[in-house]
C-alpha cells in the first residue's frame, strides 16, 4: 500500500503527472455518469460510459506505454483486443463459453453483434488483474500466474455482469443455468475465467509496472462496492464482489509494503 500511495501522491515525471489526471477525469467521470442515470436522456447516459471506458483505458495504456514503450504496448492492446472481441462474437453466435445472451442496441457501434466498448472493457481490467496476479505469484510468467489473472479479472465481474443487466446494457437467454448467479449463469464466470487466460498466454506480460495499476484495481473496487450498495440496489452482487476483490486487492497490497522492493524507475515488484 505504501508504494501506490506514494506514486499517486509524488508524480515525478510527465507519464506519472498524465497518468494521474486520467485517473482523476475517470473517477470524476463515473460520479457525473451515476447522475445521468438517475437524472438525464439515454443519449448522454452512453456518452457517460463511453467517456469513463475512454479515460481508464487510456490510464491503463499511459502506464504500459510509460513500463514498456510503444511496439510492446501496441502489441499487448491488440493481443487483449482481438481476442476478447472474437471471444464474444463465438460467445453470441454459439453460446459458448459464456452462455447464450443478446446485446441491446443501446451500446453502439457494434460489430458483427458486438459492442466496440466491450473489448476495451477487457483491456482496462485485465492488465491490472496482472499486477494482482504478480503480487501474489512473484513472477509474471507459468499457469499460476496465468491461472490467477484470470480469477483477478473475473473477480470484477462479480460486480460489473448483474450491474449492466440491470441498466438493460444485455440480457440473458437462459440467467438461471446451475442456480444462476442473480441473473447471471455461471458458465459466464467459467467463460471469463477460460478466455482472460487465453488472453493472458498470449499477451505474455512481462515486467509489469505494478503499483499504478494495483492503483486502478483499488479504485475500482471501492467505486464499485459504493455504486452497488448505494446506487443501483445490488447489495448481493456489491458484497460478493467487495469481498472477492477486496481479498485480492489487500493481498497484493501487502505484498508491495512488506517487501518494498522497488526498481530504479519507480515500479513495485513484489
Amino acid at each position: 500500500m505504501n508504494a501506490i500511495v506514494c506514486w499517486l501522491l509524488k508524480p515525478v515525471t510527465r507519464q506519472d503527472r498524465l497518468t494521474c489526471w486520467l485517473i482523476a477525469a475517470w473517477v470524476i467521470a463515473l460520479y457525473f455518469t451515476a447522475y445521468l442515470k438517475f437524472a438525464s436522456t439515454e443519449e448522454a447516459m452512453r456518452r457517460g460510459v463511453a467517456a469513463c471506458v475512454f479515460l481508464q483505458a487510456s490510464a491503463v495504456l499511459v502506464i504500459l506505454y510509460r513500463a514498456w514503450g510503444t511496439w510492446r504496448t501496441a502489441w499487448t492492446a491488440l493481443a487483449v483486443l482481438a481476442p476478447a472481441w472474437a471471444s464474444e462474437a463465438i460467445g453470441l453466435a454459439t453460446g459458448y463459453p459464456f452462455g447464450e445472451y443478446l446485446y441491446s442496441d443501446w451500446l453502439q457501434p457494434q460489430f458483427a453483434g458486438v459492442p466496440l466498448i466491450v473489448p476495451v472493457a477487457y483491456l482496462i481490467m485485465l492488465p491490472v488483474a496482472w499486477a494482482i496476479a504478480r503480487c501474489w505469484t512473484g513472477t509474471d510468467r507459468g499457469v499460476y500466474f496465468i491461472g490467477l489473472s484470470a480469477l483477478g479479472f473475473t473477480a470484477w465481474d462479480l460486480f460489473m455482469d448483474p450491474q449492466m443487466v440491470s441498466w438493460g446494457f444485455w440480457t440473458w437467454t437462459h440467467p438461471g443455468g446451475w442456480g444462476g448467479y442473480y441473473g447471471i449463469p455461471w458458465t459466464n464466470f467459467l467463460g471469463w475465467v477460460l478466455v482472460s487466460a487465453i488472453i493472458t498466454a498470449l499477451a505474455r506480460p512481462r515486467q509489469l509496472p505494478v503499483s499504478p495499476l494495483l492503483a486502478i484495481y483499488a479504485i475500482t473496487w471501492i467505486l464499485e462496492t459504493l455504486g452497488q450498495f448505494l446506487l443501483w440496489n445490488l447489495p448481493g452482487p456489491g458484497l460478493a464482489g467487495f469481498l472477492c476483490m477486496g481479498c485480492l486487492t489487500g493481498t497484493a497490497w501487502w505484498n508491495v509494503w512488506r517487501k518494498r522492493d522497488r526498481s530504479p524507475d519507480g515500479r513495485a515488484t513484489p
